[in-house]
This record gives C-alpha cells, structure tokens and sequence, in this order.
C-alpha cells in the first residue's frame, strides 16, 4: 500500500489544519473567477517586475515569467523554531568541515568522511589551502531543500552553499501575497521578510568590518543572459550597491577596483554569483571572460572578500551529502536536529548494485548538477531512460548518488479556476558572517503538473509565499 503524502492544509481525518483556517474561510467567500482574477492579477505584478528567469535549450522564447501559485503555504511558529535552529546547526557543522579539510584535515584523518571523496570532488578547490577565511564563515549564503515527510516531520533533501539562487522569488511572492489576500495577511500573525536585503548586507558587510570600517560591497554577476540575472539585479538594487560583471573590475597590486564614471574605487567585498570556475581566469578556466583577472590572488593577500568562498562546493557535494549527520556529531557533539534523506552511493559496489537492480524505484542523482538535470525519477521513467543511465551508472559510479522517491507533502494550489493539492519542498535561506541567522520565511517551490515531484522552475515547476506564523499570544487574565 502506497503512503500518502502529508497535506499541509488538511488533517488525515480531511479536516483543516487550525493554521490554514483563516485562509479557507476567506477561500469559501471568493467565486472560481474571482480567484482567477486574483491570480491574473498576480501575474501581471510579476510580468510589470520583470520578474522571470530562463529555461536553457527550451524551444521557445527562454525567458520566462517564474510561474507563480497564489495561495500561501503556511507554516505554524512551533514548526519553524524546530526548522531555524536544525538549519543553524548544520550550517556551522558544515563551515566547521569546510575550515578543516581547507586547514588540518583533521576529519579525514580520524576516517569520518573518506579522504578521496573529498579531495577528488569537481568542487574542492585545493588553492583554497591555508587560506585566511574571515569568521571561518565560507558559506556565507546557503539555501537549503527541505521535504516534509508522510510522518509530518521535516528533512533535508540537499544542502545548496555555491551561488543560491531564489530569494528573489521569495521576496516578490511576499509583496504580491499582500495584494492578495491582504486582510487575511494582516490578521494572521505572518513574521516579516522585509529586513532580508538589510540582514544580507550586514553579513557582506561583517566578513570585512575587522579591517575596513565601511566596506564597499558589490555583486557580481555573469551577465544578463545569465539565468538568475533578475536576482543578481533585485538585490543589488535593494541592497543599495553597485552590480559589477568581471569587465567592470580591475585588480593592482592585488587590490581590486571597479570602474565608475568618477574613477577607479576600491571593493572590499564580492558576493559572487558566478561559479569558481568563472571566477579568476589566471586561476580557473583560462577562457572565462566572466570574472577578474588577478581577482583571487588579491583574495589570498586577504585584500578582498569572495563570497561565497570558493570551494565551498565540496560541502554541499551530493555524496558528501550523506556524511552530513556524521559532521553534526564530530564537530558539534549533538545529533541532527534535522535528519537526512536515506542516501545510497554508488561508489560503494554494493550500494550500486542495490540501486542498479530497484531503478524503477530510485531518483538517481549526479553529484555535481543542479536545477532537476542529470536526475532520474524511477517511478516515472521509461525504460530507454533506466538503461541509459544504468550505462552512467557503471562507467562512473563515483558520479551518483540514489535516494528513495520521497512522497512530498502536498499543499492547495489554484490549478485552472479550482484549488488542488499539488507537491511542495521548501528552501529557506541562512546567512552566515559574523553570526548565523536564518529568515523567517522560504520559498515553497511547487511541482505545478499533476504527479509530478520536480518543483524546479527549469523542469515545470513555480512557487508560492510561505507565510511563517509568528507565536499566538496569550490572553491576558
């Protein structure tokens, strides 16, 4: 017998969560077109935003208004403290292994995590050896993907520390929740997200606070054919600093500078989103013309700031993925307050054969890609489609992980003019200078086509506002 998933809105005897009733009272007043217009209304917000990203190899135009749901899911104060403080944890645990195998290499020393499958990872980045990192902070942004079992509790499906895109949407989804269904956004306690862009400058700003009073912070982006451009855009503009491509930054004498209308000005910190490879031709791919040359010697010299830090890839690799609970305990001595998927790597020749022989069953994953590609879905995959990658899985066995076919929860959606459950994940997002902290919202990324468990917006899915609930309070007596 097949579990069903967990319904954010309804209990298992099908009546509504008390978070969602105020929602579903307001929902019982509205008409089929009214609700219809309501999200038109949406759209249109997003289209006059510009608020889109891009679908590569698509057929058609690859620019892309992000497809958007306008009923919010809910999440109740109790459930996000457990959440914030299991995310808190495990970005310390995280950035304590990425100053270690970057210093000591203590872990790999004492055998909690293999040697070779660090040191041989695509994103362990050996110029990062010894290197002075402010704070031991090198994730400083991380959006990590949450599942909420059939159980009702949370997991974590995978951890995203290099370029994390998405806060964007979170951001605009809030704004157009409000236009929506603004009384029942003012009577439900909803913690505020506003303050994001502010919290995100004042971490840039306190990975260089020790030695420059009032550090120049700039985004760099690849360019506006980039996917993510409108976020590199949106939160430069909120953020109030200037958005750089590699063209706009020269580095002398191993300090960087960017060019403006008045003259040359120092930057002291970069929160990049290009990936290492791109960073510094004379370091990486000598044919990338989307970075600085010269740009990480002057961040060896300790005279500029990268954030991310490169290399912090290899923590976030899907295979190191499954140690993750291992690096809980040895840095912090406590278990996981948000435990892992069940993870089989293919590298270990019984764990493959193991994945081989249950591909129908299996979502089989390449260590190193993202946004829903180099991905099987077991259930939902052909035939052709299991023998090709049983044919990947052979020859390079070290580039797989498998996990069980999760059953996300699902949550109401308005799908032509009627609400329908659809499957959700969530990814918050946690920063990490000075201090970590983790805003109080996320995006709920929504798997729009019926069936379907891929919510990433390249692969068919969109998104939706995630009201966090703040604490009701007591009646006074």
């Amino acid at each position: 017998m097949a579990v069903r998933p967990y319904d954010e809105a309804r209990g298992s005897d099908g009546q509504v969560r008390p978070h969602y009733s105020a929602l579903q009272a307001r929902l019982a007043t509205l008409s089929a077109d009214e609700l219809a217009e309501r999200q038109r209304t949406q759209e249109r917000f997003f289209l006059l935003q510009g608020i889109t990203f891009t679908v590569y190899g698509a057929e058609s135009s690859t620019e892309r208004i992000i497809p958007t749901d306008i009923l919010p899911r809910i999440i109740p104060a109790q459930e996000w403290a457990k959440i914030e403080s299991g995310l808190i944890q495990r970005l310390q645990a995280l950035n304590m292994f990425l100053a270690d195998i970057y210093s000591e290499q203590q872990i790999l020393m004492d055998g909690v995590v293999p040697r070779e499958l660090v040191l041989t990872a695509p994103s362990y980045r050996r110029e990062m050896q010894n290197l002075y990192v402010p704070h031991k902070a090198y994730a400083n942004v991380c959006g990590s993907d949450l599942i909420r079992q059939p159980d009702g509790s949370f997991a974590v499906l995978e951890d995203n520390l290099r370029v994390p895109s998405g806060v964007s949407y979170m951001l605009a989804n809030r704004e157009a929740s409000k236009r929506v269904f603004p009384g029942t956004f003012r009577g439900a306690g909803v913690r505020s997200i506003d303050r994001y862009p502010d919290m995100l400058l004042q971490t840039l700003k306190s990975m260089a606070a020790d030695w420059r009073p009032n550090p120049q912070v700039v985004v760099l982006t690849p360019g506006v054919y980039n996917s993510a451009y409108y976020e590199h855009a949106y939160l430069a503009r909120l953020m109030g600093v200037p958005l750089v491509e590699g063209r706009d930054l020269v580095v002398h004498d191993n300090f960087v500078y960017m060019r403006t209308t008045t003259g040359l000005r120092r930057v002291d910190v970069i929160y990049r989103r290009v990936d290492d490879d791109f960073i510094d031709p004379l370091t990486f791919r000598r044919d990338s013309a989307l970075g600085a040359a010269g740009l990480f010697n002057a961040y060896r010299a300790g005279n500029v700031v990268i954030c991310n830090a490169p290399g912090t890839g290899v923590a976030d690799d899907k295979a190191v993925y499954a140690y993750v609970p291992d690096i809980i305990r040895y840095y912090l001595g406590e278990e996981p307050i948000l435990p892992n998927i069940e993870t089989y790597l293919c590298r270990e020749p019984a764990q493959l054969g193991h994945v081989l022989a249950n591909l129908d069953n299996l979502v089989v994953k390449a260590v190193g890609a993202s946004g829903g590609y180099g991905m099987l879905v077991g259930p939902h995959s052909t035939k052709a489609q299991q023998a090709e990658f049983a044919q990947a899985l052979k020859a390079n066995p070290e580039n797989y992980v498998a996990q069980p076919t999760i059953q996300l929860s699902t949550a109401p959606c308005l799908i032509d003019h009627g609400v329908e459950p659809r499957h959700v994940d969530l990814r918050p997002f946690i920063l990490c200078g000075e201090k970590v902290v983790v805003t109080p919202g996320a995006l709920t990324r929504v798997a729009l086509k019926k069936g379907s468990l891929v919510v990433n917006s390249s692969q068919g899915g969109g998104s939706k506002d995630t009201w966090v609930l703040t604490e009701p309070k007591e009646p006074k007596a």
